[in-house]
């Protein structure tokens, strides 16, 4: 267990933190699926922008990759075009 009163706080700090990004990282990879399943195409282009602000959301926190954030977007991007 933690002796100094810094790292108790950091302690109490890092599982908040890892509450919230889990959280949205779960809701993020909903979102996707949600979409990945819809078969409407005014849904789908109503909910992408919302998932690609998720997407970027996470890549601006370094929970997921820039670069796997991208190619999700794209992904759902073409999936959204070819509805």
């Amino acid at each position: 267990m933690a002796n100094h009163k810094s790292s108790i706080k950091r302690i109490r700090q890092t599982v908040a933190k890892t509450l919230r990004n889990k959280y949205q990282h779960k809701t993020t990879r909903n979102a996707v699926r949600d979409l990945r399943n819809s078969t409407d195409k005014k849904a789908a282009a109503a909910l992408l922008p919302k998932v690609s602000s998720m997407l970027d959301k996470l890549a601006k926190k370094n929970i997921i990759h820039k670069n796997k954030a991208a190619n999700l977007k794209s992904s759902l991007t073409k999936h959204v075009a070819a509805l």
